[in-house]
């Protein structure tokens, strides 16, 4: 057989390939689960969870991706992330104020020395000042 000549014999998957895809498509559901319970919990983000979602089923699922990014409800909030990096200006300030309120709960919950708690502050600061950076969807 010449190297340009394509093989009689089928392609064959390697057996770690479906479970990595299958892996990926339970850890889509899971974001997807998690995305929803944060539409519905004021302290758990949603939006982020979302693009976990269409990540991992990106990788593992065209269909679900598909899916994802036509649904009516949360397609456009999705293609607004993967095409501009962009987030609506109430998903930063929930994702903020969750930040917050976390930051809070964490104060009052394990009542951190100083350091630790500067040490817990600056990564969260540093998300929420992330965030917020973030352009918004031109079409609000």
């Amino acid at each position: 057989m010449k190297a340009d000549e394509p093989s009689e014999r089928p392609a064959r998957r390697h057996p770690l390939g479906a479970a990595r895809r299958a892996g990926l498509v339970a850890l889509g559901c899971l974001m997807l689960a998690l995305a929803v319970v944060g539409a519905f919990l004021p302290v758990m983000p949603t939006t982020i969870f979302l693009i976990l979602a269409a990540w991992f089923f990106g990788r593992s699922s065209p269909r679900l991706e598909a899916w994802m990014l036509g649904h009516p409800r949360f397609g456009p909030v999705l293609r607004d992330w993967r095409e501009h990096g962009a987030m609506p200006r109430r998903a930063k300030w929930l994702a903020c104020g969750g930040i917050a309120l976390g930051y809070g709960l964490f104060l009052v919950g394990a009542r951190p020395n100083l350091w630790l708690a500067l040490a817990v502050a600056a990564p969260m600061i540093a998300c929420a000042v992330w965030l917020a950076m973030r352009p918004e969807p031109k079409d609000i």
